[in-house]
């Protein structure tokens, strides 16, 4: 049994006892659901994207989630503004450059933050992680293109650029800081049938850094309980919309002890 599958049990236990609070300012499509994920979980969600309280907000959490999938450019200020208090202050940001690579704004938008705050991780399919070091990147609006083993092989050299933690999500996650590599195995054909699981791995990134101060482990232990709920979810669900229902249920009678017998976590 490895030692990130322990420490994904140890983290599931620190956030259903210190419940942190997860400040995300998101996207409107999965808010809601974005918000029941992080509840199942364990942790406390708050919604808050007004620019005049973002600052204040983030004072009170354990990590900051910025989300760019509904994006405008109020939405943006209050981002920077909540990043760079977040920064002041040490708090983990997690960001999810939604259809990066898609339209010059949204690039523009997820590297504008990423200079201006510093990101612990950055979660993504593999388009929107390629954009992200100026690579050739093609999506179809906010679906990857591209393979996570394409992004896999320039991932290293681009976390050491970006100087932070990339998770590339796909059918095996990849985590990387630049020296470290992970993938995480865990997971179930039906998880990218509804909106929104992408945003939700990466709020569910979001609450085990608020427990755990190293980006990589954080990320990849995130995932591992967030794959082991999908593929839980996937045994009882008929088709997409039980999947939904089955995967909220899932993400809150898992245990620490069943997470960490199912994580499959290979560090390469």
């Amino acid at each position: 049994m490895s030692d990130l599958a322990r420490k994904t049990a140890e983290n599931l236990r620190k956030i259903r006892t210190s419940k942190p609070l997860i400040h995300n300012i998101t996207n409107f499509v999965v808010m809601n659901f974005t918000a029941n994920v992080l509840l199942a979980t364990g942790a406390s969600p708050v919604m808050a994207h007004a620019e005049n309280e973002v600052e204040e907000m983030v004072g009170f959490a354990g990590a900051l989630v910025l989300n760019i999938g509904t994006l405008t450019d109020i939405c943006v200020k209050s981002m920077l503004k909540a990043g760079r208090r977040a920064t002041e202050l040490g708090k983990p940001i997690v960001l999810d450059p939604v259809g990066a690579g898609a339209t010059a704004l949204r690039t523009a938008a997820a590297k504008k933050i990423l200079a201006e705050t510093k990101v612990s991780v950055i979660r993504g399919n593999a388009s929107e992680i390629l954009a992200l070091g100026d690579q050739k990147a093609a999506g179809k609006g906010v679906d990857a293109l591209h393979s996570v083993e394409e992004a896999g092989a320039i991932a290293v050299d681009l976390a050491r650029t970006l100087q932070t933690t990339l998770a590339i999500t796909g059918p095996v996650d990849l985590v990387t800081d630049g020296e470290r590599v992970v993938e995480i195995a865990n997971g179930h054909r039906l998880m990218p049938t509804i909106t929104g699981t992408g945003c939700a791995a990466t709020a569910i990134i979001g609450a085990f850094l608020a427990v755990d101060p190293d980006p990589v482990s954080a990320a990849a232990t995130a995932l591992a309980f967030f794959g082991i709920a999908g593929k839980k979810a996937g045994v009882m669900a008929g088709g997409p919309g039980t999947f939904m229902i089955q995967l909220l249920d899932a993400l809150y009678t898992l245990t620490p002890e069943d997470v960490q017998q199912r994580c499959l976590i290979t560090v390469r």
